[in-house]
């Protein structure tokens, strides 16, 4: 049992993609082995993306049980991205094949943590991400999986560079956009959509 709280089974949650103006907001939870020792764990910012990757294999091999889930575009341009975010970490929650006995998550908002009439106790952490090895590993599969994702829509939306920018709001993104207009992965609920015709 976990000295602290006295949970056996804690689950981080975090997410990636919340600030970005193309493709879903993407959210993982992780329960961790506590006999188990990450080399190199912290925030996804943190960490060079070779790291990443061999830490994203890791925590999906080594963990008690892991989930992802997301929020589309369509679906944050209709209830907001706050709302959205919150969704998709139920949503990984909801996916763990191990329910958790207590739940830790990056921010200062926590999601609906009611499942089958049963309240899972929980907290926000703010900057949780670099703190808590639980978060830090949810932080590393939201942000790997959102990337290669990006990868996968530049395949099918060509000339917006998501592999480049992962949606961000860059220059070039910016650029494309004003030439070949918003695609179906753009959330037109954010600027420079509702600010401007294209």
């Amino acid at each position: 049992m976990n000295s602290k709280k006295g949970y056996k089974y804690i689950a981080g949650v975090d997410e990636a993609g919340r600030g970005t103006l193309a493709g879903p907001v993407v959210a993982a939870a992780v329960i961790l082995r506590k006999d188990i020792v990450l080399e190199g764990l912290n925030d996804s910012k943190k960490v060079g993306k070779k790291n990443r990757e061999r830490l994203f294999d890791e925590i999906c091999l080594k963990s008690i049980s892991w989930s992802i889930a997301y929020s589309d575009a369509r679906e944050i341009d209709s209830i907001n991205i706050f709302q959205a975010t919150m969704l998709a970490m139920r949503r990984s929650i909801f996916g763990l094949n191990q329910v958790p006995c207590y739940i830790k998550i990056d921010g200062n908002a926590l999601p609906d943590l009611r499942f089958q009439n049963n309240q899972i106790s929980a907290e926000s952490i703010i900057g949780g991400d670099r703190k808590v090895p639980e978060i830090s590993a949810a932080s590393i599969l939201a942000k790997v999986y959102r990337d290669r994702l990006m990868i996968d829509l530049d395949r099918v939306y060509q000339g917006y560079c998501f592999s480049e920018h992962k949606g961000y709001g860059t220059k070039r993104h910016l650029d494309s956009i004003g030439k070949l207009g918003p695609s179906a992965q753009h959330r037109l609920s954010f600027k420079p959509f509702c600010n401007r015709k294209l």
